[in-house]
């Protein structure tokens, strides 16, 4: 059986976008305070490149400079690889593989309309299992949990945690516990 699930589906939706002239200290900071990895450069409200945690440590960090002395488009990574919403979520897959990215932006008529991460990827895995499951008959079982602690995504944020603890029938990481 082959399931097609369209980008549009598994897509974060209004991703974080700067504008090509903000020094990379203010954009660093929307990074942080929106919990993300990433921002779509953006001129005149056209998407132009991408800024990634690894373009801010390797460009920025590792070379010891001053993040309030330069601009989004001094560091961005371009050109922009996308997809549309309407790809085929394999067709991201390829692409990030191909360009050996984590993430990729999701452009439709020439705006930007979400991303997608490596995150999201591995959120769609285990639901079109469930919805395989759901199609062949197939019956699951409460799984019995013999450990305390475990390693993966949490089931609130999404976020890859090393400490998952198993409560109210989720993994949930040690940020969601305490909020």
């Amino acid at each position: 059986m082959v399931m097609d699930v369209k980008v549009e589906k598994i897509m974060t939706k209004k991703p974080l976008t700067v504008n090509k002239n903000d020094d990379i200290a203010s954009v660093a900071k929307k990074m942080a305070e929106n919990r993300i990895g990433s921002a779509i450069v953006q001129d005149n409200g056209n998407p132009i490149g991408i800024i990634t945690e690894t373009d801010l440590v390797k460009k920025i960090v590792a070379a010891s400079l001053d993040a309030k002395k330069f601009k989004a488009k001094d560091i961005m990574s371009h050109p922009l690889v996308f997809v549309t919403p309407n790809d085929d979520y394999k067709v991201a897959v390829e692409k990030m593989r191909k360009h050996k990215i984590k993430r990729i932006p999701v452009i439709d008529s020439g705006k930007v309309v979400g991303i997608v991460t490596t995150t999201d990827i591995a959120r769609t895995v285990p639901e079109m299992i469930e919805i395989l499951k759901e199609r062949t008959g197939m019956k699951s079982t409460q799984p019995i949990i013999k450990t305390a602690v475990a390693s993966g995504l949490c089931e609130i944020c999404g976020n890859y945690s090393d400490f998952l603890v198993f409560e109210d029938d989720q993994w949930i990481c040690e940020v969601c516990r305490e909020e």
